[in-house]
């Protein structure tokens, strides 16, 4: 078997470096930074959909107290 040689070495090296940071973006199995951030997305579009639903539930509230009033003054 031969040496390897300095630039061998460095190459190895580096791609040691690569596969553990690849890991602590993808995960090893148990998720990692891409699965976190792909969790907090999923539960900022949660409540992005919830405060819509409460803004469209209070124009409707507001647009029914207004049409109250309009009747009450006519009268």
């Amino acid at each position: 078997m031969r040496m390897m040689n300095e630039f061998e070495a460095r190459v190895l090296s580096d791609l040691n470096v690569l596969k553990s940071q690849m890991n602590g973006l993808v995960g090893d199995g148990n998720g990692g930074r891409i699965a976190a951030l792909e969790h907090r997305m999923e539960e900022h579009e949660q409540n992005w959909e919830r405060a819509k639903g409460f803004l469209a539930a209070f124009s409707v509230l507001l647009t029914v107290v207004e049409i109250a009033a309009q009747a009450w003054h006519r009268h």
